[in-house]
This record gives structure tokens, sequence and C-alpha cells, in this order.
């Protein structure tokens, strides 16, 4: 079984030493190109092209500048303990040991806008730009049309070489929408995570994202390969709900938190 969840937009780039050995990206060529074309952008640009703010804007618009092809090792950080997003809050990739983070760096990967495909200890540095950016490249008008058919691709070589049948679908819409489910010779599995409010269940972002976190953990951590087993995931008081589920989409649901811890 193959994981993939989406990057964040928040970032942790202090120092940690790496308990495997760190990886470059598989398309690092593809993120220095992208780069050069969003660097020719003015802040006013970048502001409109991402709706962020004049100092984000300013700030990614000297990443941009700053990125470089072949980066010393002091500029980057091992992309699942450098993203720091609610996702990343579940996945805890830093508490991993070094067998499961062997195992997640051939059954996890991030999808991303500027690297297209990572590996957890891939080296990424500093950026912000997501997959849904109508950035126009030589590829096409808009960064779906510049990764789409590569994503797939790249999922089915490494479904190959682990021997998985089946894609966990951990990412949000805005970035699986980059991968083309007909290309892909997986089955795709979308896991939904609800809170109980009232008799009424409804997603609420945050908690959901930090649970395809902890459920990409889950996985990682019990070396899951069959899709029966995932009913199994109860942790932050998760549980599977076959009465809600449906093929290719596994619904699971718990009393909603008293508070956000």
């Amino acid at each position: 079984m193959l994981t993939v969840i989406s990057p964040a937009k928040k970032l942790n780039f202090e120092v940690v030493k790496p308990i495997i050995s760190t990886t470059l990206p598989s398309f690092q060529s593809d993120a220095y190109s992208i780069s050069r074309t969003a660097r020719r952008l003015s802040v006013a640009d970048l502001r409109k092209l991402m709706k962020i703010s004049q100092p984000l804007a300013k700030l990614n618009q000297d990443r941009f500048k700053a990125f470089e092809e072949h980066p010393l090792a002091e500029d980057t950080k091992p992309a699942a303990l450098a993203f720091a997003g609610d996702t990343y809050l579940g996945l805890e990739a830093g508490s991993l040991d070094s067998a499961e983070m062997t195992y997640a760096q051939d059954h996890l990967r991030i999808l991303s806008g500027l690297y297209g495909l990572l590996r957890p200890m891939d080296e990424i540095q500093p950026y912000r730009l997501e997959m849904g950016s109508r950035l126009a490249t030589r590829r096409g008008k808009s960064l779906y049309q510049y990764w789409r058919d590569r994503l797939s691709i790249a999922l089915n070589e490494q479904a190959d070489l682990t021997g998985s049948d089946t894609l966990l679908n951990c990412a949000s819409v805005e970035y699986f929408t980059a991968v083309d489910p007909s290309a892909l010779k997986l089955r795709v599995i979308t896991p939904i995570f609800m809170e109980d409010r009232e008799g009424d269940s409804k997603i609420v972002s945050f908690f959901a994202k930090r649970a395809r976190g902890a459920m990409a953990r889950f996985v990682m951590q019990n070396r899951i390969t069959d899709a029966e087993d995932l009913k199994g995931f109860d942790l932050g008081g998760y549980g599977f709900r076959p009465d809600m589920s449906e093929e290719g989409r596994m619904v699971f649901t718990r009393d909603y938190p008293e508070t956000l811890s």
C-alpha cells in the first residue's frame, strides 16, 4: 500500500538530526525550473496568484529567488520534518523510529506544487506554492497541467517497486486532483473523518487534516498492506462506520471533542 498526503503552508526549518539518510527529490530539476518561473513575478503578481498578504508575497518572492537547483545541506530539511501544518501534527514524523521512517521512505509520498512528489526524507528548501495555483509554465497554464501525468507515472512505478496494489489518499482534494486516477494502476481508497455533534456528522477541516496525518502514521507503524486493516484505525477516538462507507470511501467518526487539544 502506498499513502499520499498534502504538504503544509506552515514550515519549521529548525535544525534536526535526521534518523536515516536524506535523499534528493526526484523532480528537483523541475522544482528549480518552476522556481525560476515564479521568481520573475512581482510581489503584486504573487499576492494575486497565491491570495496572500504583501509581507508573505515578499517572503516567497525572496524564497524563489534564493532557490537553488543544488542547494547546500544546511539550507534544506527533510520534507516530513520541514512541513508543520495540521496533517504533520497527526503524522508526528519526528517521533517515528528509524525502521518506521525507512518503511515510510518507500510507502509514503507527499504531493507538492513545487516538487511534484516527495519522499519523507527528501531535502527541500523553504517554499510556498499551492498545487491549485494557476502559474503558467512551459507545460501549461497551471500546476495541475504541469504535474498531472507525471505524478501518476511516478506512483505506478513506486507501486511496482513495493508490490503495492492500493493507494491510500490522505491528501486534500486540491492536491489529489493533480493525480490522474484513470492513469493509476492502483485501487484508490480515501478516508473521510467526521465529527458527531448533536446528532449530526460533519467534516471539520482542522480535525480532518490531523486525522489524515494520524492515519498515514498508523499505516507506516503497522506496515499495513490490506485495506481491510484500515478499519482498525481508532486513534483520536475515531471509529470505522461501515454504514456510511462505500467502495473507495471509508468513513470514520467520533464524538466532537470538547477541546482542541
